[in-house]
C-alpha cells in the first residue's frame, strides 16, 4: 500500500472527511431540532381545537322562515277618502294602507316598481286599528291624479 493511501485511511478515521461526518450525524440524530416554546405568561390557555361547521341530519324547525316582503305584499290597497283626494289634488301625494312590517325605503321602492313613478318622500303612521298608512309624495314630473285614476281611486 502506498503512502498516500495510508494517509487517506488515517484522515477518514480521524474525521478528515467533514462532509461525510455531517451527513452521518444527520442520519443518526435527524435534521431538525425540537425547540421549546418560551412561555412568558403565567396563565395556561387551552389551545384552539378544530371546530366543524354544522351539518344537521334534519332541520330543527318544522317550518321555514316567512318569506320576505315583496312589492305586492307591501302595498295592500290605496286609501280612498275625501281627505286623501284632497292630498292628491293639493300636495301630489298618494295614500296607501301598507304592511305593518314595511319601512319607508321598502314602501318607496314598491311604489316605484308598481306605478313607475319617483316618490320624493314617504311619511308613515300607524292607525288606531293597527294598520300602517303611508303618504307617498310624488315628484313634480308625475301627476298623482293620473296615477290615482289608473289605480281606481
Amino acid at each position: 500500500m502506498s503512502n498516500k493511501a495510508k494517509q487517506n485511511k488515517k484522515q477518514v478515521k480521524k474525521g478528515g472527511n467533514q462532509q461525510a461526518q455531517k451527513t452521518s450525524r444527520v442520519v443518526k440524530r435527524g435534521k431538525y431540532k425540537h425547540v421549546r416554546k418560551i412561555k412568558t405568561g403565567i396563565r395556561f390557555r387551552r389551545p384552539n381545537t378544530m371546530k366543524l361547521s354544522k351539518n344537521p341530519e334534519y332541520p330543527r324547525k318544522a317550518q321555514s322562515r316567512l318569506p320576505r316582503l315583496d312589492h305586492y305584499s307591501i302595498l295592500k290597497f290605496p286609501h280612498n277618502t275625501e281627505s286623501t283626494m284632497k292630498q292628491i289634488e293639493d300636495h301630489n301625494t298618494l295614500v296607501f294602507i301598507v304592511d305593518i312590517r314595511a319601512n319607508k325605503y321598502q314602501i318607496s321602492d314598491a311604489v316605484k316598481k308598481m306605478y313607475n313613478v319617483t316618490p320624493i318622500k314617504v311619511n308613515t303612521l300607524i292607525r288606531p286599528d293597527g294598520n300602517k298608512k303611508a303618504f307617498v309624495r310624488l315628484s313634480k314630473n308625475d301627476d298623482a291624479m293620473e296615477i290615482a285614476d289608473k289605480i281606481g281611486f
